[in-house]
């Protein structure tokens, strides 16, 4: 009687000679080695390939942002009994193309002052329709006046064009404000006095040269220094 066989040394030493011959045939067991050396080898790399296409997307997903930026949430106001200022009841939070984020606080009072009550009759007022998100913003950061005004009124432009408003519109809002803001020394803060007066014919003629020429807003910063 054979002494029981040793699956761990199988094909080796005094036990390979009781085996039965197909074990013991020495060219069958070396392909049966090699393929089972072929198969573990494919399906090592196999499984190294899953790996490293698992782990190939280091980089963290970011929020998608579009040309103009992003707004988070919807802005809810309430009317004061003066009729014309508006308190925040919840945050404003827009991010602008460069990544830049402007707050408008829950609490903070509104009332469109940034924006030139001369305009309001050519291009509508500050809290109607696509322009009220923008506004709020904007009046926001003109009271507090922590950056500069450019770059304040190009948030302006930018959230206005986030929030669906056409390039005309926006950069003729632009060009006005340039002209008639109400403006400042960064970090003096003193208000510089504008000329507010505006009427139809100019708005008519920075519209028009707006549709023209379809200027970028460097552009629009140096017609309107110029005049």
């Amino acid at each position: 009687m054979h002494a029981p066989v040793n699956s761990c040394h199988y094909g080796r030493g005094p036990a390979a000679a009781g085996l039965p011959r197909f074990f013991g045939a020495p060219r069958q067991s070396a392909a049966a080695t090699a393929v089972a050396v072929l198969i573990a080898v494919l399906l090592s790399s196999c499984g190294f390939g899953k790996k490293k296409t698992a782990q190939e997307p280091s980089i963290k997903p970011t929020k998608p942002t579009s040309t103009w930026g992003y707004f988070s949430g919807p802005v809810e106001t309430r009317w004061e009994a003066d009729g014309r200022t508006m308190t925040l009841l919840n945050e404003l939070r827009y991010t602008d193309p460069k990544g830049v984020v402007w707050i408008a606080t829950a609490g903070s009072e509104v009332d469109g002052a940034s924006i030139p009550r001369a305009l309001w009759p050519f291009l509508g007022g500050p809290f109607e329709g696509k322009y009220r998100n923008a506004s709020v913003l904007h009046d926001v950061a003109y009271d507090q006046k922590n950056r500069p005004w450019q770059q304040v009124d190009r948030m302006f432009y930018d959230a206005m064009r986030c929030s669906g408003v056409g390039a005309v519109e926006a950069k003729t809002f632009y060009f006005a404000l340039y002209r008639h803001g109400r403006h400042w020394k960064f970090k003096k803060k003193p208000e510089e006095s504008r000329e507010t007066a505006l009427n139809p014919s100019e708005v008519d003629a920075i519209q028009q040269w707006i549709r023209q020429n379809n200027p970028t807003l460097d552009q629009i910063d140096s017609r309107a220094a110029s005049q």
